[in-house]
């Protein structure tokens, strides 16, 4: 994966000190950490995302807690007395996403933002971030959330962008927040980077080749999930970037012959060699789960690639050293994840604007 450079490198040697809400395996951090940013603490409530974590941020410390039983203490523990300090976090974003069709106010997770928004004002950080689906923008929620980042006296921006726009191998909207109790505030333009767009091949191209149900020997994430018959007929007559349609009739799931199926033309898709992959979700392990096919060989991509797509390093830890691997619990971590890409690009983001209110200071003392 390149690496993420500004364009002119004049940043602040000011340390900034964060703490991640809703870690993760740990995209964030590791994105934030690769800009300057001297992350503390990590804290999410799932016990999977504990080897990952602390296995490849080793400099900061992991708490197994969920955010409501979080206060002030905990959080400013990551941070610095004399520090410029930084609350980060990706609440859990499946409640607002397009692919969950029986999201409401009833599902626990819809609230958790509000306990951001609480960790905020208890904790007041100097500066604010949050990543999440473009559909969040849309609920009261997050409206209720940037008005009372308003009220407590931040500088708030937020726009979605497109990953693919900063590197990252993948077609992935997401919405970006920033607020600043310094000034004005916005995430860097692509422009400011210098960037090279990736492709699917740019990427995974080089993986060793592996047939379905296959691990590699050397990488015991290098593995695909297994095909039934009538699954492996259906790739074999994919073509990259083609849909179901291409298949003859005795292929076609009998879901997609009804008019309600017949929208969904990018499950057991293939993806395109050069082009950014579709967005990975949670179950990109499945050829019957989106365009999650592999381009040339008749499979749907492995742990490893949905990874590097998601720009976490080609060697990240997922599951310690001799452990059998869980398909669908580390393809649910890398799918949940933020790219490490854009970890790094608001990492970056953040550090200018710094940079910029020193500048400011430094001028009106002139």
């Amino acid at each position: 994966m390149s690496a993420t450079r500004l364009k002119q490198n004049t940043l602040s040697k000011r340390k900034i000190y964060a703490v991640d809400l809703f870690c993760g395996a740990g995209g964030l951090t590791h994105g934030l950490v690769k800009s300057g940013i001297d992350v503390k603490l990590g804290v999410d409530i799932d016990p999977a995302c504990s080897y990952p974590y602390i296995s490849n941020n080793q400099k900061v410390k992991f708490e197994l807690k969920s955010v409501e039983e979080l206060g002030a203490k905990d959080i400013k523990a990551g941070f610095r007395k004399n520090g410029i300090n930084l609350l980060a976090g990706c609440a859990p974003c499946q409640t607002f996403s397009t692919y969950n069709r029986k999201a409401d106010k009833d599902d626990d997770r819809w609230w958790l933002l509000l306990q951001f928004s609480r960790l905020v004002r208890e904790s007041s950080p100097d500066l604010v971030t949050m990543e999440n689906v473009p559909e969040l923008i849309k609920q009261d929620v997050f409206n209720n959330f940037v008005q009372q980042l308003t009220e407590e006296g931040y500088f708030v921006s937020y726009k979605v962008v497109d990953c693919s726009e900063y590197g990252l191998p993948q077609h992935r909207k997401r919405l970006v927040l920033l607020a600043s109790k310094f000034g004005s505030i916005n995430l860097l333009e692509p422009g400011k980077f210098d960037i090279t767009t990736l492709s699917v091949r740019e990427a995974i191209g080089d993986l060793p080749p592996l047939t379905a149900g296959a691990t590699h020997e050397e990488d015991s994430l290098h593995q695909s999930s297994s095909l039934s018959k009538k699954n492996l007929e259906r790739i074999r007559a994919s073509r990259p970037g083609g849909t179901w349609k291409d298949w003859g009739e005795h292929l076609v799931a009998e879901c997609h012959k009804k008019g309600s199926g017949k929208g969904y033309r990018s499950v057991y898709g293939r993806m395109v060699w050069d082009d950014p992959a579709p967005t990975m979700t949670t179950q990109f392990f499945g050829f019957g789960n989106g365009r999650f096919g592999h381009p040339e060989q008749d499979r749907a991509i492995s742990l490893r690639e949905g990874a590097i797509l998601q720009s976490f390093p080609r060697e990240y830890k997922f599951v310690p050293p001799g452990e059998p691997v869980s398909i669908k619990t580390v393809g649910r971590l890398i799918g949940n994840a933020v790219p490490v890409k854009l970890g790094e690009i608001i990492g970056y983001s953040l550090r200018a604007h710094i940079t910029e209110w020193e500048d400011d200071i430094k001028n009106r003392r002139k």
